[in-house]
């Protein structure tokens, strides 16, 4: 017992972070120096903006990833969560404002590169932004608790920037600032809804851990003033979170259609005789197009891949069908031609299967041939009297039935000594359990 007590202590010492923590006056000027943003620290994200606005366009994520590298957007979301935690209203007005006019500069960066430059497709790596789901609020959250972690502890290193480029606040205000520019309100209202998850949960875990790590409280205050404060941070969490599951059970249905159809058109990838030359999927539509080579499909054979798709649970699908190469778009002479060739290629295929079956006919009394050795190799250890065993197959025909022969079976073994007839009876009874038929003949010589 003292032991295990031993061990839990160790291991809750080993996951204790107070030792490395800073003084509170410490973390308090780190995180007001953190929270301005004029002269350098307003150009550094100015550029990082247009750096991640670049990548986005070129859709290079290396670009993205060096932008979201040097940007300094995190101070004033941990100044939010932290004057939160200690009930700093002044530091919040002031963390909000910086935060707002940061938010501000940086659509605005992102909309006027984006509006002149000649590039205009969304490429993957903006699309991503477009749909955030409760996937992005874990990520948000534990990106949060890394980056409140590095400021209130010693561990400074590249924990910030780690966090910067998991939670990604750079990418989502660039594609806000696509979607102003090009006019594409979709974009602009689903990276924005990304930037505000990020920003929410990023703040919800500052709160959390400074609670944890108890920080002073930088004003006093009521029971009441302190229950409104707490209501309202419960609707900002519920109001950015619920569409966020909600987008994250479309994205898995989303997924599980993509999956299911792919496992349709693996199975139909050659129905009666025609070959499936594409497929197309559309997860948003649950639309399925299956493009077919060879001659058209037949009504009968489209009724029987839409019973298919009910096995792999797309009975909701739309399943439409499109026609590839056909043979009843050449002239007679080619279908005769064609015609003659599938000709050739069956009986080409039929004495395949005839040398195929004729091989297996061989190998099969090739095997056969070989039984009496199988025999005597596994009856030795159990009879060890047993020196030679012949094994047969032949038909039996009798007089009053001649038209009707038996096909038997039969042993012949050698021993080297005369055996018991209670012996014998082993021996027969043993063989007839190993060759399954109860009517073998045996013989002892």
């Amino acid at each position: 017992m003292p032991t295990n007590t031993n061990l839990i202590r160790l291991l809750l010492s080993s996951l204790s972070i107070h030792n490395d923590a800073e003084k509170f006056d410490a973390i308090h000027k780190a995180v007001e120096s953190d929270i301005e943003f004029r002269g350098s620290r307003l150009w550094i994200l100015i550029f990082a903006i247009l750096l991640a606005s670049v990548g986005l366009n070129i859709n290079s994520t290396a670009v993205i990833i060096g932008a979201m590298l040097i940007s300094p957007l995190m101070g004033p979301i941990n100044g939010m969560g932290y004057s939160i935690a200690t009930y700093n209203f002044p530091l919040l007005r002031k963390a909000f404002k910086n935060y707002s006019f940061a938010v501000f500069a940086s659509l605005a960066a992102s909309t006027i590169y984006f509006a002149i430059s000649p590039v205009s497709i969304a490429h993957s790596e903006l699309l991503a932004r477009t749909s955030p789901t409760i996937y992005d609020v874990m990520i948000a959250l534990f990106g949060g608790l890394a980056g409140t972690l590095s400021l209130t502890t010693k561990l400074k290193g590249n924990v910030v920037p780690g966090v910067a480029i998991a939670t990604a606040l750079m990418p989502p205000l660039c594609t806000a600032g696509y979607g102003l520019a090009t006019g594409q309100f979709f974009f602009f209202f689903g990276a924005l809804y990304l930037f505000t998850i990020n920003t929410v949960f990023i703040a919800l875990s500052t709160v959390a851990f400074s609670q944890v790590m108890k920080f002073p409280l930088r004003s006093s205050i009521n029971e009441d003033r302190r229950a409104v404060i707490n209501r309202w941070i419960t609707i900002v969490i519920l109001f950015t979170l619920i569409p966020s599951i909600y987008f994250g059970y479309l994205l898995v249905q989303k997924e599980r259609f993509t999956e299911n159809a792919g496992k349709l058109a693996r199975s139909v990838s050659l129905y009666n005789g025609e070959y499936l030359l594409r497929h197309d999927i559309d997860a948003d539509s649950k639309i399925i197009t299956l493009v077919y080579g060879g001659r058209k499909l037949t009504d009968e054979d489209k009724s029987g891949i839409k019973k298919r798709a009910v096995e792999f649970g797309l009975e909701k699908a739309t399943i439409t069908f499109e026609q590839g190469i056909s043979f009843s778009d050449f002239s007679s002479e080619i279908t005769a031609k064609i015609t003659e060739s599938d000709q050739m290629k069956a009986e080409v295929n039929r004495l395949s299967l005839a040398l195929q079956d004729n091989a297996r006919r061989e190998d099969s009394l090739r095997t056969r041939s070989y039984t009496g050795r199988v025999l005597l190799k596994e009856m030795q250890p159990l009879f060890p009297q047993v020196t030679a065993c012949l094994y047969g197959e032949s038909y039996r025909f009798a007089a009053k039935q001649p038209g009707s022969p038996q096909k038997v079976a039969f042993v012949h073994m050698t021993t080297s000594r005369n055996i018991a007839p209670a012996e014998k009876k082993k021996i027969t009874a043993w063989l007839k359990v190993r060759l399954e038929d109860n009517g073998v003949t045996v013989v002892f010589e």
